[in-house]
């Protein structure tokens, strides 16, 4: 153990002796903020955190950890749900001190960011450029966009633009062992060989560090427009959304569904929210088209959409966005509704993923099982139909103990996710894996895939490193045991 603790003692003087003592930090007081994610379910421990300038510093530290035997937790905004940004020992590095826009290409339709640059920053240089950086996250004005590549992030454009996968064309890596792999081409096409990028994104900080990436730009929107729909059914909200997406093509940017008592809780708790349309439906969908053209016509196509849905009884009322406040004050209704349903107790979340021809399906025969379980549950079942990907979250009965209800979180996990797996979905859609649904992978995941990926980790990080026990579990006798959470907003 003294053996254990001057090797650290050595490590830390290292870094501060090339980074700077305000870059080397283990008072308590600072390493708080790095030891809890968003959600809370996680607490974690770490001897330092570490705040590197640049990609040098970086690889410095990387390289000594790996010298040392020490775990590396990169982290960014520490805005994660899963509990993939939580240390379990060793250092956390921060990446928040990388946040130089370095250059921008009008004419390639590309931004070359630092992975520390806030989501929001890299949308406001864009916009300043005439262009637009699609992503878009309840949480941009505080993310940062290397959490957002090594989670995949997904959010409220993906159905015109695409998961954050389908936004980078190169990415620079500090790997393991510390090398930089400088792979930041503007390239649209690049068939040398393995698609290296893929491998980082998405892959929590388990296989490297991204430093810097390459994002693709699209032109900016000259006219948007804005509509709350009401329907009976799910069903009929996804027969909507098709006919949608045949009449308006690629200018339907966002189509997002709520349900019933989701929009109640909103009004509910959010000061100044105002119910959109006369009546409650039981399923509600916030649509946008857009388009970079100033002469489209959105509203009238919208309007006539809308118009022969009602006639034929798809959709039961609708309201359009008069003004961009109106429309803004649309979207805070369904932004909100992550925040205020902790308001209302305990909160078992699913991040699921299915084909969206099955989308409502999913919804109608989970929310059946789930109220069967136990009365008076209360399904909250929300997000983006047109990606298939639903928030698929149970709020405790009226009443009922919030502890007894959180320890039910295994059985409800098992009864949502044999049906994502029944209908091939996916158990962890936007949020990542992390911690919550490591143990979950082994049961759903086809296991030469599970193989591919152990190997994939033992070849880029033979001595687990790089955020151990996230996302795949080793067996690793030296890694910490992960305790199911407790808690959860």
């Amino acid at each position: 153990m003294a053996i254990a603790a001057s090797a650290h003692r050595t490590l830390i003087d290292t870094l501060t002796e090339r980074l700077g003592a305000a870059a080397v930090l283990t008072e308590a007081a600072d390493l708080e903020p790095a030891l809890v994610e968003t959600r809370g379910l996680y607490r974690g421990q770490a001897l330092a955190l570490v705040r590197p300038k640049d990609q040098d510093e970086v690889a410095f530290t990387m390289q000594e950890c790996a010298r040392a035997g020490v775990p590396v937790v990169p982290q960014g905004g520490n805005t994660g749900l899963v509990g993939g940004g939580v240390p379990q020992g060793g250092i956390v590095l921060s990446l928040a001190r990388l946040d130089r826009i370095r250059h921008l290409d009008p004419v390639n339709a590309t931004i070359t960011v630092e992975a520390g640059c806030i989501l929001k920053a890299v949308q406001d240089a864009a916009d300043a450029a005439g262009h637009l950086f699609p992503l878009s996250l309840a949480s941009e004005g505080s993310c940062r966009i290397g959490g957002n590549l090594a989670t995949n992030a997904g959010g409220t454009a993906v159905l015109r633009y695409g998961n954050t996968r389908e936004l980078t064309l190169g990415l620079e890596v500090v790997l393991a062992d510390g090398r930089i792999w400088n792979g930041l081409k503007g390239l649209r096409k690049d068939n040398t060989g393995y698609d290296l990028k893929d491998l980082f994104i998405g892959s929590e900080g388990t296989l490297g560090i991204i430093t810097a990436a390459v994002l693709k730009l699209f032109p900016k929107p000259q006219v948007r427009v804005t509509a709350f729909v009401g329907c009976a059914s799910p069903g009929q909200a996804l027969e909507l959304f098709n006919r949608l997406r045949e009449a308006a093509g690629d200018q339907l940017t966002a189509f997002e569904y709520i349900p019933d008592f989701g929009l109640e809780i909103v009004l509910r708790h959010r000061p100044g929210a105002v119910r959109p349309l006369s009546g409650r439906h039981a399923s509600y969908a916030l649509i946008e088209l857009s388009s970079p053209q100033r002469d489209a016509d959105l509203q009238g196509r919208l309007e006539a959409i809308l118009g022969q849905a009602l006639e034929d009884g798809l959709v039961e009322d609708a309201t359009l966005g008069a003004s961009e406040a109106q429309s803004l004050a649309l979207w805070h209704l369904r932004e909100s509704l992550s925040e205020v349903q902790r308001l209302e107790g305990g909160s078992i979340k699913h991040d699921i993923a299915v084909p969206v021809s099955r989308v409502a399906e999913f919804i109608e025969t989970a929310s059946r099982a789930c109220e069967a379980a136990m009365p008076g549950i209360r399904v909250c079942a929300f997000g983006h139909f047109g990606d298939g990907n639903i928030h698929f979250n149970l709020s405790q009965p009226v009443g009922m103990d919030k502890g007894a209800f959180l320890a039910e979180w295994e059985r409800f996990n098992r009864i949502v996710h044999d049906i994502v797996h029944a209908m091939d979905g996916s158990i962890a859609a936007e949020h990542g894996v992390g911690l919550v649904k490591r143990d979950e992978l082994p049961l759903y995941k086809d296991p030469v895939g599970l193989d591919l990926m152990r190997a994939l980790k033992r070849t880029l990080d033979p001595h687990n490193l790089l955020n151990p026990g996230k996302v795949l579990d080793l067996g690793d006798p030296a890694a910490p045991a992960i305790a199911r959470p407790t808690e959860s907003p």
